[in-house]
């Protein structure tokens, strides 16, 4: 039977690519995302679900009929700004969308999975090094790197393991509208950065785990 792959976040960019990858495959996938498209048989199954929110989280992992093998954390959200410029509304919203959502989807899957399944966190690479303009998306990612981290610790006596993958900017619609080609040109494509996420969610990584992992490109 085929493993069964639950994306958080999968119907943006990078998690519609993700879904791609995972089908391609031959696995099954669980969409858990705000939007709820049609199921596409049995291959693709879309929940409607608010990841910021812990009770909502429990509720989509009570309600799958398997659990699954690999988890992938992918939601997100970008907004500028300095800390002397930040308002607590702004702060919340990156900490809630990047980090928040991680948390409950790891909490929740860290009571259910079982050896040999795996947990890849989207972070970004401002979570190691610049992000000058960015400090509360910079700190909330930060924060997916730590959890990660803490997380591969905690399971590694049941074998399940924990990475973390780190874009720099990844080619999607809204970033081609505002930065450079230049930049653009260097950027990660999402088939690339789902490459890796695939491979980590593989027997192929099974040695892998607490691993924080650069997909920078060429930038």
């Amino acid at each position: 039977m085929s493993d069964l792959a639950l994306v958080c976040g999968g119907s943006g960019v990078l998690g519609s690519t993700l879904v791609e990858a995972f089908v391609a495959r031959g696995d099954r996938v669980v969409v858990a995302d705000r939007a709820a498209d049609a199921d596409d048989g049995e291959v693709v199954m879309h929940r409607a679900v608010d990841l910021t929110s812990p009770d909502a989280v429990e509720a989509l992992w009570d309600g799958l009929d398997e659990r699954p093998r690999w988890v992938v954390n992918a939601v997100g959200g970008f907004r500028p700004g300095r800390v002397a410029e930040s308002e607590p509304e702004s702060l919340g919203s990156m900490l809630d969308l990047n980090v928040g959502t991680a948390w409950w989807s790891c909490r929740a899957a860290a009571r259910r999975l079982e050896a040999g399944a795996a947990i890849v966190n989207v972070g970004a690479r401002n979570a190691l090094t610049g992000g000058v303009g960015s400090a509360a998306y910079t700190v909330a990612k930060a924060g997916v790197v730590r959890l990660t981290q803490l997380l591969a610790e905690d399971l590694a006596e049941q074998r399940v393991r924990v990475n973390a993958v780190l874009p720099s900017t990844i080619d999607t619609p809204a970033n081609r509208a505002s930065l450079s080609p230049d930049a653009i040109a260097k950027a990660v494509q999402p088939a690339e950065l789902a490459a890796v996420v695939a491979f980590l969610c593989s027997d192929a990584a099974s040695a892998v785990t607490g691993a924080i992992v650069p997909v920078y490109g060429w930038a």
